[in-house]
């Protein structure tokens, strides 16, 4: 067969990549580079040329976004429907198989999902009901601990204490939410992966079955993999003496982008993957198509100051283009107004709002620019706001609609059963509460049997609230699922409630309400899916909501934290705040694998910058209602000057605003090598401890250093003099 159409519009790498013989790959993608092309052709490829069955293959991506545009690209490339093709989310692919096997996995067969704002008020409610102080134990800590130990595929039984009371107590609080969900039929997040992995350590012969189904498996973002995800994707390639000869895994990822350590991803797994599978094919893809050389320039210097790097260095064939600019602010205000000219003159030269970009390591620091562009009257956008499913008063339909579907759910109950409000109190909410905990039954089963306990007022309005639900269920049953949606919104109230309010923010609610109804009817089920139209929509609405917000944007600029930006691209980028202790973020200074992470975000913010890339930092700034006087980022030191053009050096400047790494000024480094102190060193303090030293200023008897302790979470400033500091 022909093949050229295949492989046309690729490069030699991509064609390497996508054409590579049937074995475990890897692919390491550098920003710009083509990955989505690759995938898609990839599996193209397999279907045309390989002859392998759209059923045999699984793409699994981070976000929904990116597996749609993949599932559409590979309709156009095969002219085929790509429905018999499993591609999706990491969550997605394991509620789909949670749904096929809830036996199996011990779940009700109308299970809900559980969004990240659901789990923490169940968490604030256990602690309630165990009379546990938010202040000792704060409930985002708590949730923090459970995921992390799901992630990390271990169960609150397999954990022990450390002789540690406060960790003890943490598994107690595991192993009763655990409880709790188990007794709604809930799952979060994590729950979702957890069980699948569980699902197929367990079950022998159904890991045969989705090996042999499985036989091809393409995982993107792979350096954003955790240890589950990764533990079950190798459960169902890895070679099995005992059931089948393994997958054939394709993995597209890059460690230099690998910018979410917090929430548990782990670059070493990209390093692992080649141990895992020896032979593994190994392609780089180099090649830049979104950035100038300058910028790539830049990007590829700082990047190569970490370690353990797999390799590859960006390029393009395209122009060197115009320097990294960096800009000196006395403060944040001068920072944001430099801004603002550079925008206006972008804009009077015929360039539109929302090709502009500022990125922050902090979102604290979108404030100061927030109030420059209204005084400007620039309009601008938030990226990363609330999605349409994560809004109350869309959750609040929700819940109506999950409580008819599943009445066991009790997260639901508890956020719609006194709304719009109908006389139930909190007293009557603690009596069915109690009740449900000391009978092991759900809130809905404990409300109907404390009926006759409660007063008449009460119980009268509780007894309303049950009738009603078990009346829109009987109504809504034979309707179209927007119907149901329609009718629910209507009848339980909601509507006329948020009619009430008043003003732009009670007009915009019933807007989304109305908005929830379209979405309804504009959903359409997998065709491989069992499940009732209203509880599909419901997963759906519950894994739609997490992610960042990338709807189509209006002609404004565009403001975002770092984390949020990776994957976007934009012509004019301005990357600020940076300053030792903001970025690299204070708590990274003295953590070695922190700090390469940080310098991995600042690779990635370089690369989001398409024609222009502008570098800030301010000498003073005041953040969280303190003034910082900080050092330059050694991010910038890092950048070698023939790539950089400082705008408006300032003669005020206390220090050198771009000074190279090993030529700190004379004066400075006399002044404080006489003591035997040097920005970056570690040194002891007699009162604070040991930490590090992330600013210098003054001279002679003026001196004063910067410390970051660790024991105390804090920077101190101390005059050199008086601080009597031990190098350590």
């Amino acid at each position: 067969m022909d093949i050229s159409p295949l492989l046309s519009g690729l490069n030699d790498a991509q064609r390497a990549a996508v054409a590579a013989p049937l074995a475990p790959t890897l692919v390491l993608a550098g920003a710009g580079s083509g990955k989505t092309r690759v995938l898609t052709h990839r599996v193209a490829w397999l279907v045309q040329v390989e002859q392998v069955s759209a059923h045999s293959i699984l793409a699994v991506t981070f976000t929904n976004k990116a597996a749609g545009e993949m599932r559409s690209r590979i309709e156009s490339m095969l002219h085929v429907p790509s429905a018999p093709l499993w591609i999706g989310t990491f969550h997605g692919i394991a509620h789909r198989l949670l749904r096929l096997h809830w036996r199996e996995t011990n779940l009700p067969q109308a299970f809900q999902i559980m969004d990240a704002d659901d789990q923490l008020r169940a968490i604030r409610k256990l602690l309630k009901a165990r009379n546990m102080d938010e202040a000792r134990w704060a409930p985002k800590e708590v949730m923090w601990f459970i995921n992390a130990r799901k992630d990390e595929g271990q169960r609150a039984g397999q954990l022990k204490d450390e002789g540690d009371p406060t960790r003890r107590e943490f598994i107690r609080l595991y192993a009763a939410y655990q409880e709790q969900c188990d007794r709604s039929g809930i799952v979060d997040f994590a729950e979702l992966l957890l069980r699948v992995y569980e699902l197929l350590r367990n079950n022998p012969d159904m890991r045969a079955h989705y090996r042999r189904r499985f036989r091809h498996v393409l995982i993107d973002e792979f350096q954003d993999t955790n240890t589950i995800q990764y533990a079950w994707l190798k459960l169902l390639t890895s070679p099995d003496p005992e059931t089948s000869p393994g997958g054939l895994p394709f993995a597209v990822g890059d460690d230099d982008q690998s910018i979410y350590r917090w929430r548990g991803a782990r670059v070493e797994n990209l390093h692992q993957f080649q141990r895992d599978y020896p032979g593994v094919q190994l392609f780089r893809l180099e090649q830049n198509y979104r950035s100038t050389g300058n910028i790539l320039s830049a990007a590829n210097a700082l990047i190569a100051n970490n370690s353990g790097r797999l390799g590859k260095n960006l390029w393009t064939s395209g122009e060197q283009g115009e320097p990294v600019r960096l800009y000196t602010a006395f403060n944040e205000r001068d920072e944001a107004d430099f801004v603002i000219n550079q925008l206006r003159d972008w804009i009077d030269k015929g360039g539109r709002r929302d090709e502009c970009a500022i990125l922050y390591r902090s979102n604290a620091q979108s404030r100061t620019f927030e109030e420059a562009l209204l005084s400007a009257r620039i309009p601008y956008r938030v990226y990363g706001g609330l999605r349409f499913f994560e809004r109350a008063e869309i959750k609040d339909a929700l819940a109506y609609l999950r409580l008819i579907f599943h009445r066991a759910d009790d997260a639901s109950f508890e956020r719609i059963v006194n709304l719009p409000t109908r006389g139930i109190g909190l007293k009557t909410l603690d009596t069915v509460r109690d009740y449900a905990r000391a009978n092991t039954c759900s809130m809905w089963e404990a409300a109907g049997a404390c009926i006759a306990e409660l007063g008449a007022r009460a119980g009268s309005c509780l007894h309303a609230f049950l009738a009603l639900i078990d009346l829109l269920d009987q109504q809504i049953r034979a309707l179209p699922l927007f119907e149901q949606v329609d009718h629910v919104i209507h009848a339980s109230g909601l509507l006329a409630h948020y009619r009430q309010e008043r003003g732009d923010r009670g007009e915009a609610r019933v807007e989304n309400l109305n908005e929830l109804v379209t979405a309804a009817r504009n959903y359409e089920p997998d065709t491989e899916d069992a499940m009732p139209p209203l509880a599909s929509f419901l997963a759906h609405a519950v894994l739609e909501s997490g992610e960042q917000q990338a709807d189509a944007w209006e002609d404004s600029v565009q403001m975002m934290s770092l984390h949020s930006a990776k994957g976007l691209e934009f012509p004019l980028v301005f990357l600020t705040g940076l300053e030792d202790g903001l970025f690299p973020h204070l708590r990274s200074l003295s953590d070695a694998e922190g700090l390469e992470e940080e310098r991995r975000l600042c690779y990635v913010g370089t690369t989001r910058a398409m024609r222009q890339l502008y570098l800030t930092y301010a000498e003073q700034r005041r953040l969280h209602g303190q003034d910082n006087y900080a050092a330059p980022s050694r991010f910038i030191r890092e950048i070698p000057p023939e790539f950089i053009e400082e705008v408006r050096p300032r003669i005020q400047i206390s220090r050198p605003v771009y000074m190279p790494r090993g030529k700190a000024p004379a004066a400075l480094r006399e002044d404080t090598s006489a003591m035997g102190i040097q920005l970056g060193q570690r040194v002891r303090h007699g009162k604070f401890g040991e930490g590090v030293v992330v600013d210098i200023e003054g001279q002679g008897n003026h001196a004063r250093v910067q410390v970051n302790f660790e024991q105390h979470g804090s920077a101190k400033w101390l005059m050199l003099t008086y601080a009597n500091l031990e190098p350590v």
